[in-house]
């Protein structure tokens, strides 16, 4: 595109910009503190000490302890941890059943599905058709050979924010443990992982305007999963690998300006998001797919299924007028199969496979949230007339 300050890009569920303080803090990190942060002299401890900081930072972001943060590389490292080291530690004692549900990232059902081939097994709980898993489902799931139970926090194509304290306060009664992946989450709700009944919490920088390439998992002290990646004695002995230095200062300042604004912040994402979703709703034959409740959605998600049009054929045409959107998670946008989310809460393939995401992020304004309810009005009519399944 000639004029690329022309795109509006609203695909901040799959990733967000760098904020510049972040991005001024990982160059000072890169251009200052050379050493390794486990060596022990002094220009080793001039990193360790930026370390320091940033899990002090991310942990008073979620209301945690220092010693509850472990950095990692991304948001699924940092699930695979959780859920194959809690796994692995709990089959020593003949419990090797988990639960999850149906909707989760595929960093969670790939975990689980490779737990499977080595003997484990998983119940996968259903959901209803907003997106929400049942506390209920999950207390009838529990078994004595039960040894995890994980649910998102919020979901990454629909919104739906889960009832995590519930479900929790279920897992603590039986004695299981709890994880969440709260990749979509942090840094757009607020968290505090105390007064959660949760034991374990993913997260990732690039979500909420840090780099890509890290993120941290919260372990609630007392909480001990084997570890995931052996080799060295870095993150206290429980995780291996020399630190990412300037992955985590970019990290924890994106995190510390996006809680600290948190609130301004939501009010306006969910003007733009409550703007579209008030705009597609009169355009015929929409439905939106998530829950209705605002406050029971991520405040900037609109998920919409439009009817004989085509998915990929939307995205295409809102590119060619300067509108980045998604018609999935980004981690499947290259499958040809409708989207996993969007069959477990009933849709048919015929229409999940014309299903829109929207997500916006900081950056941007009601105009864009305008630009693309523009947008649709041109693109919709166009791509259903070429289909031949529509019938205006």
């Amino acid at each position: 595109m000639e004029n690329m300050e022309k795109v509006v890009y609203l695909d901040n569920a799959a990733t967000t910009a760098c904020a510049p303080e972040a991005l001024e803090m990982m160059v000072k990190a890169l251009s200052g503190a050379c050493g390794n942060p486990s060596s022990h002299y002094s220009v080793g401890y001039e990193a360790k000490e930026l370390v320091d900081t940033g899990r002090a930072q991310v942990a008073k972001a979620i209301n945690a302890t220092p010693a509850e943060i472990f950095f990692t590389s991304c948001g699924s490292e940092a699930d695979n941890w959780a859920i194959k080291g809690t796994a692995h530690k709990f089959a020593k004692q003949g419990k090797k059943h988990l639960i999850t549900s149906c909707i989760e990232h595929h960093a969670v059902l790939h975990s689980m599905q490779a737990l499977e081939r080595e003997g484990f097994e998983v119940t996968y709980l259903p959901v209803d058709a907003e997106g929400f898993v049942s506390p209920a489902d999950v207390e009838a799931a529990i078994r004595p050979d039960t040894a995890l139970v994980t649910i998102m926090f919020a979901n990454n194509e629909i919104g739906t924010i889960e009832p995590i304290e519930e479900i929790g306060a279920v897992c603590r009664k039986h004695g299981v443990w709890f994880h969440t992946d709260a990749v979509q989450a942090v840094g757009a709700v607020p968290i505090d992982c105390h007064a959660l009944p949760v034991d374990m919490l993913s997260l990732s920088a690039h979500k909420f305007n840090g780099p890509k390439g890290v993120g941290a998992l919260y372990i609630r002290r007392g909480v001990m999963p084997l570890n995931f990646l052996d080799g060295g004695a870095q993150e206290r002995g429980r995780r291996a690998g020399t630190e990412n230095l300037a992955g985590i200062v970019g990290l924890a300042t994106a995190l510390e300006a996006a809680v600290n604004s948190l609130d301004e912040k939501r009010a306006r994402l969910a003007r733009m998001r409550d703007y579209v979703l008030e705009h597609i709703q009169k355009m015929p034959q929409v439905k939106v797919n998530g829950p209705l409740d605002g406050s029971k959605r991520l405040p900037n998600n609109v998920n919409a299924s439009f009817t004989a049009a085509e998915g990929e054929s939307l995205l295409l045409m809102l590119d060619m007028r300067g509108v980045c959107a998604s018609s999935g998670s980004a981690c499947a946008s290259g499958s040809l199969d409708p989207s996993h989310v969007l069959l477990s809460i009933g849709l048919p393939h015929e229409i999940a496979h014309c299903s829109l995401r929207i997500s916006f992020g900081v950056q941007n304004t009601m105009d864009d949230a305008k630009a693309v309810c523009d947008a649709l009005d041109e693109v919709v009519p166009a791509v259903r007339q070429r289909s031949p399944l529509w019938r205006a």
